[in-house]
């Protein structure tokens, strides 16, 4: 069975951008849609739907013009529609996400130096969900034609810890016939995190940088042969993963990051480089869970 690509609608700007992605991004896939509205309409709809029946008969209409909208520019493009308990909305989200492609949401954006405000919903859903969720800004229209060809997703660590974002990043760009910028930072570690074993592996690389760029190619090695016709550039740069990532933004499509799928103490978290990434990139930013 084919998962959906799926999109919360609200009623908001931020929503609607999200459900046009999705649309756009289904059609490159072949998968059908699956529009949902969870919860109460956003704050400017509220007028509109001021008691609970109002707001169901509201979010029924909302959904409606929604999918006609959609119908009207993608003709071939199968779409169904969900209205949820408003009860547990972060919930409902995530029960939904478990049977999509990937999820995607609105998010409110007021330029590079703010980027994106994220409700309590919209952070809980990224920090607990199993699946990939991409935010979606009001003025992602800047970015359907205007944006370069790249898919940024960032690497670290060893293969397996970004094989997900990875595949996700792949995947994508082969759908767009877009390329993929394979970025992986480094900084210089203190004097007392070296140790034989370590400084050994820097001598045989040659330093920290062909280090890091052998690192980044063998993580890159399988996905570049099972996608053979997705052009590669392999962005290697001393700084941190949130400021690498951000630098080469303006001119990605989508920009990809992982986020550890793992509860702390406290409860589960979005993660520092997502959490960089997420309030300040001018682009759509993905974010993928893996263990």
């Amino acid at each position: 069975m084919t998962r959906p690509i799926t999109a919360g609608v609200d009623g908001s700007p931020e929503s609607e951008a999200a459900a046009a992605w999705a649309a756009r991004e289904a059609v490159r896939r072949g998968t059908p849609l699956r529009l949902v509205h969870v919860g109460t309409p956003a704050p400017e709809a509220l007028a509109l739907a001021a008691d609970a029946d109002a707001q169901a008969r509201w979010a029924r209409d909302l959904l409606e013009e929604t999918e006609q909208e959609i119908a009207e520019r993608h003709r071939t493009l199968a779409v169904t529609t969900d209205v949820l308990d408003a009860d547990g909305a972060a919930d409902a989200l995530l029960a939904v996400a478990r049977g999509a492609e990937l999820l995607a949401l609105g998010s409110r954006g007021h330029g590079p130096l703010v980027g994106f405000l994220l409700g309590s919903v919209g952070r809980q859903v990224i920090a607990r969900t199993e699946r990939p969720v991409v935010l979606v800004r009001a003025d992602d229209k800047a970015f359907t034609e205007a944006a370069g060809h790249e898919v940024v997703v960032g690497q670290e660590g060893a293969p397996e810890d970004s094989a997900a974002a990875l595949e996700f990043a792949f995947r994508t760009a082969a759908a767009r016939g877009a390329s993929v910028r394979a970025v992986r930072a480094w900084s210089l570690p203190p004097v007392f995190a070296y140790s034989a074993a370590s400084l050994e592996l820097l001598d045989e690389a040659g330093g920290m940088e062909p280090y890091e760029k052998k690192a980044l190619g063998a993580a890159l090695a399988p996905w570049r042969e099972r996608f053979p016709d997705v052009p590669v550039v392999e962005h290697v740069e001393i700084g941190s993963a949130g400021q690498v990532l951000l630098s080469v933004a303006p001119r990605a499509q989508l920009l990809v990051v992982g986020r550890r799928a793992r509860r702390t103490a406290v409860g589960a978290r979005i993660g520092s480089v997502a959490h960089a990434v997420l309030h300040h990139a001018p682009c759509p930013v993905g974010v993928v869970p893996h263990v």
